[in-house]
């Protein structure tokens, strides 16, 4: 997960985070492109088992997200046991944590009040602002047939 604090650190220069910035820190910190052009730039990156993405909003404004662990779903399509699953990630994400929370951006942190918009889209999450964003790290499935991860995404404050 170093890859991921790495890039948190080399995005805390760019205000306003913009998708070429991102785009230009995941190329130089040796990401891999995955493809995925728009306006431009590219927007999937992966390096080792970690996927990031960079979002651009219709605001203008940018969300660089990572998944960090994911779990796909079995070969039928589900999950035999969504609970043992979500445990999983569960321990994933508790184990992540302390790599945000004691790393170099620690003294930046302050720990954010979670709303009900959050915990219907996240099974477990933590939140935080830094430097003026929102960083954000919890477990997730958007929907049955997709996969559970555990993501840490870095938004600017008022996108949705």
């Amino acid at each position: 997960m170093a890859a991921v604090i790495a890039m948190l650190k080399a995005l805390r220069g760019h205000a306003p985070l913009t998708a070429g910035a991102a785009a230009a820190r995941f190329s130089a910190q040796e990401w891999t492109p995955r493809g995925k052009v728009r306006g431009g730039v590219e927007t999937s990156w992966e390096k080792g088992n970690v996927r990031g993405w960079i979002q651009t909003f219709s605001s203008g404004a940018v969300s660089v997200s990572f998944a960090v662990w994911i779990r796909d779903v079995d070969e039928s399509g589900y999950f035999d046991d969504l609970d043992a699953v979500y445990e999983q990630g569960e321990q994933a994400l508790a184990d992540f944590l302390p790599e945000i929370e004691e790393s170099s951006r620690a003294g930046h942190l302050v720990e954010a009040e979670q709303t009900e918009a959050d915990k219907d889209e996240f099974i477990r999450l933590k939140k935080w602002t830094l430097d003026g964003r929102r960083l954000t790290a919890g477990v997730i499935q958007q929907d049955t047939d997709l996969p559970v991860m555990v993501v840490v995404a870095l938004k600017e404050p008022g996108i949705a």
